[in-house]
């Protein structure tokens, strides 16, 4: 799953992931450093992303997943959770064409009902209008947890027991998944969290069971190229193991080249 090649990047070891999740921590922190409110961290952390997005474009970065807004963040300040709102409707009408330019598909992952309806519509022309797009898939989650991911397998796959289509002894590892979040592409390789937290804070709590988590002290509206390039980095300097020895891990690798 790390076989990725870069085409121009001197410091970059071609070793690459083939899906970066990230949180992106710290907008709130890096603007009140600077004497501001702390919304002001949000429109400065869009920049970021935009960054970030184009250096997995140009290393051909299969997916992307960004957590943009948790299921616990409507607990803050009601001001703040609105604005961010307004930014996240703003910037699905801003950013939709360079994605387009890009060849970027955009998924948005998490329950959506909670939004109003005027922003799950945005989602979904957004959604439309790049689903055909075959370069980099870029997955944001909002209103996303990870306990509300497995919650919501765990009522589907109960749903098909009630009605038949499966029974309880047929449900296993491989079951469950498919029905989480994005079933369709890989888990991901490298979990890449700012702002100097060290949890994953409910994000993917399935699909980063065997993840390389990376922790960085930088705020998210400072995480720039060579943020990025140094976790790649430091992403190909892990030997992955996935329970077997680093011998066995060794022999494959011989055997691969």
């Amino acid at each position: 799953m790390t076989n990725g090649t870069a085409k121009e990047s001197g410091s970059v070891d071609k070793r690459l992931p083939q899906h970066i999740a990230i949180i992106m921590d710290g907008n709130g922190r890096w603007a009140k450093k600077r004497g501001l409110p702390r919304y002001a961290g949000h429109p400065a952390g869009v920049e970021a992303v935009r960054g970030v997005v184009e250096v997995c474009v140009e290393l051909q970065i299969p997916v992307l997943t960004l957590f943009a807004f948790s299921s616990e963040n409507w607990q803050r300040p009601q001001k703040e959770v609105n604005l961010i709102m307004d930014l996240f409707m703003r910037s699905l009408k801003k950013e939709v064409r360079r994605l387009e330019r890009n060849h970027v598909k955009l998924r948005v992952i998490g329950d959506r009902n909670a939004f109003a309806d005027n922003l799950q519509q945005q989602i979904e022309e957004a959604e439309r209008q790049t689903e055909n797009n075959q370069g980099l898939l870029l997955q944001v989650a909002a209103n996303y947890g990870g306990r509300w991911d497995i919650a919501q397998a765990a009522k589907r796959l109960a749903e098909q027991v009630q009605l038949g289509k499966i029974a309880p002894q047929q449900i296993d590892e491989e079951q469950f998944s498919r029905h989480l979040c994005f079933a369709d592409v890989p888990e991901p390789d490298l979990f890449i969290r700012t702002g100097g937290e060290k949890r994953i804070s409910n994000f993917l709590l399935w699909q980063c069971a065997y993840t390389e988590l990376y922790f960085s002290d930088m705020l998210w509206p400072d995480f720039n190229r060579k943020a990025l390039e140094e976790a790649l980095h430091d992403f190909s300097s892990r030997q992955r193991r996935f329970g077997r020895t680093g011998e066995q891990v060794q022999d494959r690798t011989a055997e691969a080249s």
